[in-house]
């Protein structure tokens, strides 16, 4: 069966190799991005399996209109693909109140009015599924991409919050969280001025590993976004779908670290309530 999708940020990266795949195997595809003359070579190759619109998801009128021109033309979606996202390189103190801003408006509230402006017309459907690709860094930090990990911690706990909210109407969510990959995201990044006082500390060394191309990229791009794909023809509907040994390793670190500190404060927890149990 043909299935249809809705992907962001399709101009580059998991994006277009995921539109690439899925019109291969002739699926159709809406694809956003913020020149679509990016994708011309395969609008020649595929007709009208594939409908194309500009987008910046930082443009919320925008992205509801180009949602329900999406919807109306192709009559259905059964995959909503929340892509679009890039990181800024710099310690806490050396970003811009620009940078936060544009960071936050694009992973976080951008993809937050994609779902709002979807949610109605899956509903209407009666089925469907969003995929929301995230990060390690949405579970897990790395000096040097504080405001990135704001953005993907903030997605992930509102993504949670929404796949609880729509399971009654029949619709599914997952966080795809892939690991590092060959995909252009490190020479996307947007680079803040190194301050002085941060030579010589872990935010200037993550800054060293991507600036001189030493940051580790263990995962292939095209099996990632296979594994995506896959994920949606098997019907299942997990709400994270870790991809990348060093997603699997950096996650788990993570999670058994907070829980050992979290079972660590059991008693002080407990001894604040009006009867205190321990």
């Amino acid at each position: 069966m043909t299935t249809t999708w809705f992907i962001t940020g399709t101009s580059s990266g998991f994006g277009r190799l995921l539109t690439e795949n899925l019109l291969a195997r002739g699926d159709r595809v809406a694809a956003t991005l913020r020149r679509p003359e990016a994708l011309d070579d395969l609008r020649a190759a595929h007709g009208n399996r594939l409908w194309t619109a500009r987008l910046d998801v930082t443009d919320t009128e925008r992205v509801r209109r180009v949602v329900d021109e999406a919807f109306a033309a192709l009559g259905t979606v059964d995959v909503v693909v929340n892509n679009a996202g890039y990181g800024v390189l710099a310690s806490v103190e050396e970003a811009s109140d620009e940078q936060i801003r544009r960071v936050v408006d694009t992973n976080l509230l951008g993809s937050i009015q994609v779902i709002r402006a979807a949610l109605p017309h899956l509903r209407a459907q009666s089925r469907g599924r969003i995929l929301q690709v995230s990060t390690a860094g949405g579970q897990t930090t790395y000096p040097g991409l504080g405001y990135y990990h704001a953005s993907k911690w903030g997605i992930e706990g509102f993504c949670e919050t929404v796949a609880r909210e729509i399971a009654p109407f029949g619709l599914a969510l997952t966080i795809v969280e892939p690991g590092a990959t060959p995909t252009g995201f490190g020479a996307s990044l947007d680079v803040a001025p190194p301050l002085p006082a941060y030579e010589n500390t872990p935010a200037a060394a993550t800054r060293q590993a991507f600036l001189s191309g030493r940051f580790p990229v263990p995962n292939s791009a095209e099996r990632l976004t296979g594994a995506m794909i896959d994920l949606v023809d098997s019907g299942a509907t997990p709400l994270r779908l870790p991809l990348g040994p060093d997603t699997y390793a950096d996650v788990r670190t993570a999670l058994t670290g907070r829980l050992a500190e979290h079972e660590a404060h059991r008693d002080v927890a407990h001894s604040v309530a009006a009867t205190a149990t321990r």
